[in-house]
């Protein structure tokens, strides 16, 4: 009787691992494309998080900032106001000096800080962005991170160029979207 509880749960086993090879996203040339690690994701985590409570933990920025820090890949987009342009620098340094962060994309605006109802329009625009990624057949949501900012929408990580052209075109047809900037890592 063991034996044949066993080889049913090797059987159901080897049945997901085949069900997940058949989804496996594809370069344009056909191989299988890289994904971030387990460990990239939390550092990217990490980054992120660190990067918030060295900002928001010191007094003479806390109100005078309103920062989104956003890691995919190590690779930081830093969106949001500052008040005055050494503010931003200010962040910037802080955030290019963490631990594993390998490049900053510094999208901050110097200007006064955006309300409740500008921010809640960008998480809409974002939210329909990604569901529409969702919907769309052959389409790896999971490969690409969006983030909205004054209807600017950022779009990040690792995709075949197919894939990025992909990904803007969805982000440009949705309401609200002024300009769709790609921060896109290719792979082949």
């Amino acid at each position: 009787m063991q034996t044949t509880t066993n080889r049913l749960i090797s059987l159901f086993a080897l049945l997901l691992l085949l069900g997940g090879c058949a989804s496996t996203p594809l370069t344009d040339s056909g191989q299988p494309r890289p994904a971030r690690s387990a460990a990239t994701v939390l550092e990217d985590q990490r980054i992120e998080s660190t990067a918030l409570d060295k900002l928001y933990s010191n007094p003479q920025l806390q109100q005078k900032i309103h920062i989104n820090i956003t890691s995919y890949n190590r690779i930081v987009l830093l969106t949001g106001e500052a008040l005055s342009r050494e503010l931003r620098d200010q962040v910037v340094d802080v955030v290019r000096n963490l631990p594993g962060v390998r490049r900053v994309h510094n999208e901050i605006r110097i200007k006064d800080l955006t309300g409740f109802k500008s921010r809640t329009r960008d998480g809409w625009i974002t939210s329909k962005i990604k569901a529409r990624m969702l919907a769309t057949k052959g389409f790896d949501s999971d490969a690409v991170k969006v983030v909205t900012e004054e209807g600017t929408v950022f779009l990040m990580g690792l995709v075949t160029p197919t894939e990025g052209r992909q990904a803007a075109e969805i982000a440009r047809h949705v309401d609200g979207v002024k300009r769709v900037v790609k921060l896109f890592e290719y792979v082949s």
